[in-house]
């Protein structure tokens, strides 16, 4: 028996052993990592990073304004010469349109509108990789619900993008949305 127990305690020692041995290993190369200080000046930086999560705040404001009809509070923050692309091609140019349109959304088609389980990376792009404008960008996705003055009921995910100028207003969105299911609301 005392044999069996000898055995059975020299794997588990060995065991025991590696992952002390491991365990050391792992804590000597993250000490020999670089860190952010130790980076030379002139490195350049990573083409794309998280960017300042204070622009979750701000989008997640401009959501809610839009959900109370506050249009107003919904474009605080965009630039008069924001430009405003859905996926289907359609846009609108200049922060007088982008008010106009939803502020007649809301007179004329809209009952209600609101946004669940949204999503927010804000991402700061550096060296832009395609056609994309350096600088911050705030992508967000969410549930859409809207109730039409038709009586009926609209319900998708909704992908947007918004682009920030140098002054934290937004002077780009792009939207993304299917137009089916807004079309069949919208009919009597």
């Amino acid at each position: 028996m005392k044999k069996i127990l000898a055995l059975l305690a020299i794997p588990i020692i060995l065991y025991g052993c590696s992952n002390a041995a491991d365990d050391q290993k792992k804590k000597d190369e993250a000490a020999a990592m670089p860190t952010e200080a130790a980076k030379p000046a002139d490195a350049k930086p990573a083409p794309a990073e998280i960017g300042d999560p204070k622009y979750i705040g701000m989008g997640k404001g401009a959501l809610s304004a839009l959900s109370a009809h506050d249009v107003d509070g919904f474009t605080k923050d965009y630039a008069d010469n924001v430009v405003y692309i859905w996926n289907n091609g359609d846009s609108l140019v200049g922060k007088a349109a982008v008010v106009k349109y939803w502020k007649d959304r809301f007179a004329t088609v809209l009952d209600s509108l609101t946004f669940n389980n949204q999503i927010w990376l804000p991402v700061k792009v550096n060296q832009p990789q395609s056609i994309e404008a350096p600088g911050m960008w705030l992508m967000s996705w969410y549930m859409v619900n809207a109730k039409y003055r038709t009586g009926k009921h609209m319900m998708q995910w909704i992908h947007t993008t918004l682009h920030y100028n140098a002054e934290d207003k937004v002077d780009r969105v792009l939207q993304f949305r299917d137009m089916a299911p807004i079309m069949a609301a919208m009919k009597k």
